[in-house]
């Protein structure tokens, strides 16, 4: 509750900067605030308490997250001091629109009731719409910041009437109270309707088949720091959310859902890989490779008794890979009209430090050692398995090797081809996130047990 406070206190605070005409020192004053924020949620691990009429929980699960969502946060206000540094009269608003939708991140995980979920979702999505659009003289921009804010609004309207039926049902819009009602027998058809809905709109949050054709869209035509907003903070939120709510949820569901929860995981997966191999584009690469890595995270949900640990791990290594990933797009592409693969000919020549990171970052995707995608994947399937899934995993299995493809298409792209363009300046904040990201990377993967057992 206090790191949802004090979040909430250094947004507002970052408006302020503007006032006083202090814009050289918010990036650097918001990332100490972030810190201290980070530690203030870490020293609340391991309590167990309910606020306000049980609206807000803390918890291993949600401080655990919360930890996670702030490292992210701290990744993205840093590479925004170089990104908007040609609109230096609005980056308090780009960096409090950051902090505020962090704020709705936390809120998501840390709900004890429907409401503040909503509430979370809604700040969260509300954010993104803003930044999907910021680049107002661009139309891909515009285009983007449109159809973000027409499907997102869809699906929350959706998730806005599956809380309505479920209420209808429980009579309530507490956590403890649904989870109650949904492990007894006689609990009415509506809950089971409002179930499915809270999930089509969750997973239109996830970007999981058929529910992906968003993304592709909207991650090309947003600016490429919204972009790595959305692939990274905001899908790991939506996921933890949706695997919060499905454990309390799922007691008394038919053995159907679970079935549905493999074929959108399957699909996710194909799809995802296959449309990925055809682009040229890096940012719609991405995009297809994080509906695939929706379809892994989905796995989880097959066995949430013991899962938690492993869904922390799995979204802190794609996350951090995502964040090391899009700090050298954003400075191969800076001064680009388009994110193409062209773009990056020679880079393992020209910059090998920064080519060394996006190789790293993108085998971490594709689940190679030493990297913790592959730890990652390797305790995902091992626990499927264990749930009798055998079917799901081959499936999974099949799809890393097709996700090798076009990664590595972006790799020999690095190295293989000839330099196009010599590029000067090397931006101390952009090579910081690239190198700690990274590092972080490795880190779990050489010692996944610290992450593993913490839920």
């Amino acid at each position: 509750m206090n790191t949802l406070i004090a979040t909430t206190a250094l947004g507002v605070f970052c408006l302020l900067f503007e006032i006083f005409n202090l814009r050289k020192a918010i990036v650097p004053i918001t990332i100490v605030g972030l810190i201290a924020i980070l530690g203030l949620n870490i020293s609340e691990f391991g309590m167990q308490a309910s606020y306000y009429n049980n609206m807000v929980v803390v918890d291993k699960f949600s401080t655990a997250f919360s930890s996670l969502f702030i490292v992210l946060t701290i990744f993205l206000v840093a590479l925004a001091h170089n990104f908007y540094e040609n609109h230096q009269s609005k980056l308090s608003d780009f960096i409090a629109i950051k902090v505020f939708l962090l704020a709705g991140c936390l809120a998501m995980v840390s709900f004890g009731n429907l409401a503040m979920f909503f509430l979370g979702i809604e700040i969260l999505s509300i954010s993104l719409y803003i930044l999907a659009a910021s680049n107002r003289m661009n139309l891909k921009s515009n285009e983007a910041g449109m159809k973000y804010f027409l499907m997102g609004s869809f699906a929350s309207g959706i998730i806005l009437f599956g809380i309505c039926l479920i209420y209808g049902a429980i009579g309530s819009f507490d956590m403890r109270t649904i989870q109650e009602a949904a492990m007894s027998a006689d609990v009415e058809e509506w809950f089971y309707i409002g179930a499915i809905l809270l999930s089509i709109g969750l997973l239109f949050k996830i970007a999981a088949v058929p529910f992906h054709f968003w993304a592709p869209d909207v991650y090309e035509g947003s600016p490429s720091l919204t972009t790595a907003t959305m692939s990274t903070l905001a899908k790991v939120t939506a996921m933890a959310t949706f695997f919060k709510l499905a454990s309390a949820m799922t007691g008394n569901l038919p053995s159907t859902s679970q079935t549905v929860i493999v074929v959108v995981a399957m699909l996710s997966m194909t799809i995802g890989n296959i449309m990925a191999l055809r682009q040229v584009n890096v940012k719609r690469m991405l995009a297809f490779s994080g509906i695939s890595h929706a379809g892994f995270m989905l796995m989880t949900l097959l066995n949430i008794s013991v899962a938690a640990g492993s869904l922390l791990y799995y979204t802190s290594a794609y996350a951090l890979a995502g964040i090391a990933a899009f700090s050298v797009i954003l400075y191969v592409c800076k001064n680009q009209n388009n994110e193409d693969i062209a773009n990056f000919h020679g880079l393992g020549k020209t910059n090998p430090l920064l080519a060394a990171i996006l190789t790293a970052s993108l085998l971490s995707m594709a689940g190679i050692p030493i990297f913790a995608g592959f730890f990652a994947k390797l305790v995902l399937f091992n626990q499927t398995i264990q749930a009798g899934y055998l079917a799901l995993v081959i499936v999974a299995v099949v799809n890393s090797i097709i996700s090798v493809g076009y990664y590595f298409k972006l790799i020999l792209a690095m190295y293989t081809k000839e330099p196009n363009e010599v590029r000067t300046g090397k931006p101390f904040l952009i090579y910081a996130v690239a190198i700690i990201a990274i590092l972080l990377n490795i880190l779990l993967g050489i010692f996944p047990s610290y992450i593993l057992n913490l839920l």
